[in-house]
């Protein structure tokens, strides 16, 4: 059907026409209300929305004078974290007269990095940005 009489038909019955697939040969166009049409596009932005998985950031904090118990727990903490799919930022804090090692924080990151390699891979190389020294690791 011609463009010009599918407008006739549409102002006869008071709705819109509506170009429902541009890149179909010929153009596929609807007569309804485009608020109607509106209203269903957004429904099912909002349903393909939702069943999408958001990607999680998660964030662990450590010091450079931290114990081996306390940092194999925080390495568990992580490689969990990476289980389930989730980027792991891990922040390292220094306080003080501290500043003054960075390289004992340094030596940390690297041994974290070490220890979650089997799980996880660096996305962001450790970086010191003002007292925080930190670091992202993405599951493979």
């Amino acid at each position: 059907m011609t463009v010009q009489r599918a407008l006739e038909i549409a102002n006869q019955l008071g709705v819109d026409l509506v170009e429902v697939a541009p890149a179909a040969t010929p153009p596929v166009c609807r007569i309804i209300e485009f608020s109607k049409f509106k209203y269903d596009l957004e429904k099912k932005e909002h349903e393909a929305k939702k069943h999408q998985k958001q990607g999680r950031f998660k964030e662990i904090r450590l010091k450079p004078n931290i114990d081996d118990h306390d940092f194999e727990t925080k390495v568990k903490q992580v490689v969990s974290f990476l289980k389930k799919k989730d980027k792991v930022r891990v922040n390292l804090f220094f306080r003080g007269r501290q500043m003054e090692h960075v390289d004992l924080g340094r030596n940390v990151l690297n041994k974290f990095i070490a220890a979650t390699q089997g799980d996880g891979k660096v996305e962001k190389a450790p970086l010191l940005e003002g007292r925080i020294m930190s670091f992202v690791i993405a599951p493979k």
